[in-house]
């Protein structure tokens, strides 16, 4: 029906300025991800990172206006087996921190790298990303047993 297909075309029309966003996902050895849009980045730990930790119980979030250096850390995450920080690939400024995660620690076992972030930064240097892995790279460093 000519219905159906409009509403197709109304589907996929809305939908584009999402295929057009350019970021880019960067990991460290530490095994976090860190989403970057311009100078904004996303970071949290990978799903090899919140599988070894197991269930999470608490995450202390950042507060706003916090500054830190490369391999600072931002936060600490808490499971039923140990505490783990969360160490910064890149220096900046804390934007914003992921509230949910405050009701919902269990957002990070979930999906870990994408409604489970924790925090929001302004970057200072891009340039530090070069120091970091693609998608790639991390996934053969942890297959080499890191």
């Amino acid at each position: 029906s000519s219905n159906g297909i409009i509403k197709m075309l109304f589907t996929r029309v809305r939908s584009i300025p999402r295929l057009f966003r350019s970021f880019t996902t960067y990991f460290s050895k530490d095994h976090e991800w860190i989403k970057v849009e311009g100078d904004k980045g996303r970071i949290g730990i990978t799903a090899h990172a919140a599988e070894s930790l197991g269930d999470i119980v608490f995450v202390e979030l950042p507060q706003q206006g916090t500054t830190f250096s490369v391999n600072d850390s931002i936060s600490s995450i808490e499971s039923v087996k140990t505490v783990a920080e969360l160490y910064s690939p890149v220096s900046g400024e804390v934007l914003e921190a992921n509230a949910e995660l405050e009701g919902k620690p269990e957002l990070v076992n979930e999906s870990p790298e994408n409604e489970g972030w924790i925090v929001e930064v302004k970057l200072n240097d891009t340039n530090e990303l070069k120091e970091l892995m693609d998608k790639d790279g991390y996934l053969k460093f942890v297959d080499e047993g890191n």
